[in-house]
């Protein structure tokens, strides 16, 4: 599957996130690594199978298999982090935020590929999923790591472009039934 059989299966009020999508596959202001990566990890935390199996399909040639393994991770494991950090940030009730997480998240400081393509990663699926401490967080380590605001904003912007792929995916077959 790649993403023109996606924007094939678009309804025509999606046309905008057709438009879109082509435009951040034709995109190179990130390393292939950070782009692809992007889609791997960003497709995988909208839950639609086919948007993740067309995103992994036009990134399989340009990532590693490690870079691969890493972006799925991040698409995981953010799906759990982004909960919880999620939950300390919204409840007002102090006390926990004080108390240890006891998540696994080793993966975090040995992705297996450069750390701050990961953070990037990580962040655009937190974006996703909408924890403004997670956010916070990984936004930190990739401007410390070296990347301009421009790559946060990009990453994002293929977070929310990605997003609305399911969600036309999924209106469509709405509309259909």
């Amino acid at each position: 599957m790649s993403i023109a059989s996606l924007q094939d299966r678009f309804p025509a009020y999606a046309r905008d996130v057709k438009l879109n999508l082509s435009a951040m596959a034709e995109d190179d202001s990130l390393t292939p690594q950070q782009k692809y990566g992007l889609f791997v990890a960003c497709g995988h935390a909208t839950r639609n199978a086919d948007v993740a199996a067309a995103l992994e399909g036009e990134a399989a040639s340009h990532l590693s298999a490690e870079a691969l393994d890493a972006a799925r991770g991040a698409g995981v494991l953010m799906g759990m982090n982004n909960v919880y950090y999620r939950f300390l940030h919204l409840t007002s009730n102090p006390e926990y935020r004080t108390m240890p997480a006891r998540l696994r998240m080793q993966l975090i400081g040995k992705p297996g590929v450069d750390k701050v393509d990961f953070e990037l990663w990580c962040l655009a699926v937190s974006a996703i999923n909408g924890c403004g401490m997670c956010m916070d967080s990984h936004e930190k380590v990739v401007r410390e790591g070296g990347l301009p605001a421009s790559a946060v904003q990009t990453a994002v912007r293929f977070a929310a472009i990605i997003q609305s792929a399911a969600v036309a995916l999924e209106t469509a077959a709405v509309v259909a039934a």
